[in-house]
């Protein structure tokens, strides 16, 4: 075959000019070699002449520079530092290898199929590539792979058009192999790095995450949260549950806008901000007005979206609040999936903006799921077939709520390798039947006012702690408590007033509301003082107390008594 109709094709080449001096193991080969030398191009005889004429003259012209086609490729090959092999032929017989692959590999065999000639190749699983070459003609490359030795090489195999006297068999292959073992290894440190970054990020999320759910008495919660992709920058993606007494419970969800440790990080101080906020027992648009402010504070270019809900099993309902999240879905008894839209107002760390709370029917036998958009947002679909695709998986999603989860996360298509954080949040409000049922019980009395009202609570709540069953010092302390908080709601609440009594299969709960929107607060009375010692009195012998301010005006003050396990 004809070296310089090939040489152009070697990659990433440097072809130069000069001649090698030795001449033993790089010499070109003996006449009837199937690798002939090079050719050099023939002057014609007027050529020849004309020269001959301009010498006798002095006029001869300079030598013009040496053209491609004139340079020794065989000594160029031997010289570059990059393998180079040629095989031939189906079998891929071995037809020239340069000192550079001697070096790495040892003498090969010319002549032999490659095979047995370049067992390396074979080792790599080159060789299926050298079929691939030789019947598409066209060239194929494979990166960094390591050989025997250790070292990595990149290969490139071209096809090359051979000489049909000197390759009867067909044609063949040019194997070109660049040693890329520097940048390999330094390849290699980097993903160990990065990976080393990773899981620090969400080591340092997963933290700031609820490592343990809270157990409400009435709801069934369960969470999932899987980091996006395979980068070290994880999101800002929360969520959280919170008991706040009186046997409700508040449940938040939210997303950082952003990737890193910056974005984990405003989300571990909301989060830690939600949780101050909902001892306060705030209405959820009050709350999120007051994360509004405070993301704002925490970086002013840093926006995030939350949606706060509190559920109230005395009312059936979840209220809720939406700063730019996306609408919370509650699939009822009867499998009809609700999808709770308005009102959402703008994401936290914009300002200026008034939230509103909203409501919808979370009854027994209801669940309710809140989630990230790292869920339901894909690039090529619309966001709205995401969440309709989901609405369709809840609908068919039965059982507990972290069974529930695993479905919902299946159903999105979530992939190892998916580019976005996903936390996903399900909440169950069980029916109770039977045994259960009876661990469940509720009891209200309507307070007219006027002096019987308090003896009237009283005999209410010792019937009521009676017909429970509840041992006898638990039964008196249910009754002295409310006792003392019908008293303090008869002095300074106003009309409409109620006694109500609650039972779960941990708790008892004794709460009295009224029309007035002043909350009472523990203080320390004189020994001269004919009041303040109601709620010091319930503070003291109840395991947790508090009040909060009612929709529409008025207040609440409860107080809870733990059951014995017994009970």
């Amino acid at each position: 075959m004809n070296f310089t109709r090939w040489s152009a094709l070697l990659p990433g080449t440097q072809r130069r000019a000069q001649a090698r001096t030795d001449s033993s193991s790089n010499a070109l080969p003996p006449e009837g070699s199937s690798v002939p030398a090079a050719r050099a191009e023939r002057r014609t005889a007027k050529e020849a002449d004309e020269a001959a004429d301009a010498a006798d003259t002095g006029e001869a012209e300079t030598p013009p520079d040496p053209t491609v086609d004139e340079l020794p490729v065989r000594e160029v090959l031997d010289r570059i530092p990059a393998l180079v092999a040629l095989v031939h032929g189906p079998e891929h017989r071995l037809a020239y290898v340069n000192d550079a692959y001697v070096e790495a590999f040892g003498a090969r065999p010319v002549g032999e199929p490659a095979r047995e000639a370049l067992p390396e190749l074979e080792e790599i699983g080159l060789l299926s590539l050298l079929d691939q070459v030789l019947r598409s003609s066209k060239p194929r490359t494979v990166l960094s792979r390591k050989v025997p030795t250790g070292r990595s090489y990149t290969f490139t195999c071209t096809p090359v058009p051979l000489d049909v006297s000197a390759s009867p068999e067909g044609g063949g292959v040019l194997i070109f192999a660049a040693d890329v073992t520097d940048q390999a290894e330094v390849a290699d440190r980097l993903r160990v790095r990065e990976g080393e970054q990773r899981e620090t990020a969400v080591t340092l999320q997963r933290s700031l995450l609820p490592q343990k759910l809270e157990e409400p008495d009435d709801l069934r919660v369960a969470a999932v949260y899987h980091p996006g992709g395979t980068e070290a920058a994880v999101g800002g993606d929360w969520y959280d549950v919170i008991t706040l007494g009186g046997g409700r419970t508040a449940l938040v969800i939210g997303d950082v806008m952003g990737r890193g440790v910056r974005a984990a990080a405003v989300m571990g101080q909301l989060r830690t901000a939600v949780r101050a906020y909902a001892r306060l027992d705030l209405p959820p648009h009050e709350v999120l007005q007051l994360l509004d402010g405070l993301a704002t504070e925490i970086d002013a270019n840093q926006i995030a979206t939350c949606a706060y809900a509190v559920h109230d099993p005395n009312e059936g309902r979840l209220v809720y609040a939406s700063a730019g999240h996306l609408p919370i879905l509650v699939r009822d008894d009867s499998g009809t999936v609700l999808r709770a839209e308005e009102p959402i107002g703008p994401p936290l760390g914009t300002g200026g903006w008034m939230h509103a709370s909203g409501s919808i029917p979370l009854g027994p036998g209801s669940t309710a799921v809140l989630y990230t958009d790292g869920l339901v947002e894909r690039r090529d679909k619309d966001l709205d077939e995401g969440i309709a695709a989901l609405e369709e998986a809840l609908a068919g999603a039965t059982g507990t709520p972290q069974v529930i989860c695993d479905r919902l996360v299946r159903s999105a298509g979530m992939t190892a390798d998916h580019d976005d954080d996903v936390a996903v949040l399900v909440l169950q409000h069980p029916s109770r039947t039977g045994s259960d049922g009876e661990l469940f019980r509720n009891a209200a009395l309507e307070l007219l006012g006027g002096v019987e009202a308090a003896p009237r609570a009283r005999a209410f709540a010792s019937g009521v702690l009676t017909s429970w069953r509840f041992p006898t010092d638990l039964h008196d302390l249910g009754v002295l408590a409310a006792s003392e908080l019908v008293a303090n709601s008869l002095q300074h609440g106003t009309p409409p007033m109620r006694l109500r009594l609650r039972r779960t299969d941990r708790r008892l709960i004794v709460e009295v509301t009224d029309g007035d929107d002043h909350l009472p607060r523990r203080r320390r009375a004189e020994p001269a003082d004919e009041a303040g010692r109601g709620i010091a009195i319930v503070a003291t012998i109840a395991s947790n107390w508090g009040s909060r301010r009612t929709p529409g005006g008025g207040k609440s003050v409860w107080c809870e008594f733990a059951l014995p396990r017994a009970t």
